[in-house]
């Protein structure tokens, strides 16, 4: 297909959507070029992230993004797509201006300057925002867009970006719950990797490099499958964020950017006050100290929030759904978090487009970041397995006998036996834990301590009493601990 010449009017965007097994490199130039892929001229950005002149970006594993201009641009492409002036931009750069006038007063607080109008009581406290919305509503770019912005205003910035949604993955694999500073624009070349790639075993320099999360385990899909489990990992996510940037000021007046699983848009229950309809929404704004929610299309949802914290303080904001949000069905969430995991041991690679080669590439284009995990064979002994909540087929409260209790709490590890039939250990995904504090003594808290890394297990000798692991990295697990859900992987 020849390139196709597109004028984006100011405030207008190109959206484009990769079918599986292509890719699409983008150049942003300030003149014409005979090379074969996207190049844009003028200033554009994706997802608040601004294309820099002169680089080339990557976008490949069927990811759905959108070229926005505030000035307009020419953008020359031989991929089909359209071109929309229906954007809610301005809606997130006029939330940027409001959360950037927050962390200015929090910044002066911090150093005991008082405010330029004399005003003591004003609050001083940085934006800790959490992001609503139905499935398909947009809140992860929502979080992206904001969080692109706060890094690019020129100053010191590091929002803190928290991870709610166990079906995502963000940094790490679905799953789990993790939080990370951030202090550089989010890149967006894979749906994989919606917050951008952390730190790898493989030699890089890009700035993903400076991204560590605080990770814990959460072991399922949906968050529904163990709401009890859920709350807890709120709060110790919670004290874990508030631990990370005690001691980093920056990050401190940055504030926090929460994204959300869509369930929490969803009430748990039909009657009763607000607070018991929207459990984890309540759990999310004590725990993390929350003073603006962002309601994306839910009319509904915008009143129940405002019903439900009416005269706390809070502001509670309906931001409009961007029409360029794509419906996404279950067979491609799927295929995403199967590239998440194939991601984790085998690292990301980005088929080239016609017409660009490596040395083209510059900057942090990396499109062939690969790994070599390592597959070893251990002993049931070397490795303590726990699931917590039991099996994963309890029984909800409601189907208990009236007065009858569990016998078996929802956030009780209990061990497992890979020599037991129906173990349910063959591919299944281990999180392996950090090592415990020097005063615990209970294996209670075992859903509290954060993840080290993930492996995999690929087979299973019941008579020889051993197991074949998929590791990122060679290492002994004697003696380790590792807490297993319902995820699945199978390397194909």
């Amino acid at each position: 297909m020849e390139p196709k010449e597109w004028l984006l009017q100011p405030e207008s965007e190109y959206r484009f959507e990769l079918d599986p097994g292509t890719s699409l490199a983008i150049t942003a130039c300030s003149f014409t070029t005979s090379q074969l892929h996207a190049v844009v001229r003028g200033t554009a950005e994706v997802f608040g992230a601004e294309l820099a002149p002169g680089r080339t970006y990557l976008f490949g594993h069927e990811c759905k993004a959108a070229i926005f201009t505030w000035e307009g641009c020419t953008l020359e492409m031989s991929r089909a797509a359209y071109v929309s002036d229906e954007t809610n931009m301005w809606t997130c750069a006029n939330l940027h201006v409001m959360f950037e006038k927050m962390r200015i007063r929090a910044r002066r607080a911090q150093r005991g300057s008082p405010p330029p109008d004399g005003r003591t009581d004003t609050p001083s406290d940085p934006p800790r925002v959490l992001v609503l919305g139905q499935e398909n509503s947009g809140k992860t770019s929502i979080c992206k867009i904001l969080t692109n912005y706060a890094v690019r205003t020129g100053v010191a910035r590091s929002p803190v970006v928290v991870n709610m949604d166990p079906g995502e993955g963000a940094w790490t694999i679905p799953g789990t719950l993790s939080a990370c500073p951030i202090s550089d624009p989010i890149p967006t070349s894979t749906p994989a990797h919606p917050f951008g790639t952390t730190a790898t075993s493989a030699p890089t320099t890009t700035t993903s490099a400076a991204l560590v999360p605080v990770t814990f385990w959460f072991g399922h899909m949906e968050t529904k499958r163990n709401p009890k489990l859920m709350d807890r990992l709120i709060k110790r996510l919670a004290i874990g964020v508030d631990a990370r940037i005690e001691h980093d000021p920056i990050a401190k007046i940055s504030g926090v950017i929460i994204d959300t699983p869509a369930n929490f848009a969803a009430a748990a229950s039909n009657t009763g006050p607000t607070d018991v309809k929207h459990p984890m929404v309540k759990a999310c704004v004590d725990e993390f100290r929350v003073n603006h929610i962002l309601v994306i299309g839910n009319e509904k949802l915008y009143v129940e929030m405002q019903r439900m914290f009416r005269g706390s303080g809070m502001n509670v904001i309906k931001i409009p759904k961007s029409g360029g949000v794509v419906e996404l069905d279950y067979a491609y969430r799927d295929r995403m978090h199967n590239q998440q995991l194939r991601a984790y041991m085998y690292g990301t690679q980005i088929e080239l487009p016609p017409g660009v080669s490596e040395s083209s590439l510059g900057g942090e284009a990396l499109h062939d970041l690969t790994l070599s995990p390592h597959s070893t064979s251990i002993s049931f002994d070397d490795l303590k397995i726990f699931r917590v909540g039991g099996t994963d087929s309890m029984a909800p409260s409601s189907a208990l006998p009236i007065g009858a209790g569990r016998m078996i709490s929802e956030v009780q590890p209990m061990a497992v036996d890979p020599s037991m039939p129906g173990s349910g250990l063959l591919n299944a995904v281990l999180a392996l834990l950090a090592p415990a504090p020097a005063n615990a003594s209970s294996e209670d808290v075992l859903a509290d301590r954060n993840v080290a890394g993930f492996v995999i297990i690929t087979g299973i000798d019941i008579p020889g009493r051993k197991m074949t692991i998929l590791a990122p990295v060679t290492g002994s697990l004697a003696g380790r601990t590792a807490l297993v859900g319902t995820l699945e992987w199978q390397d194909s």
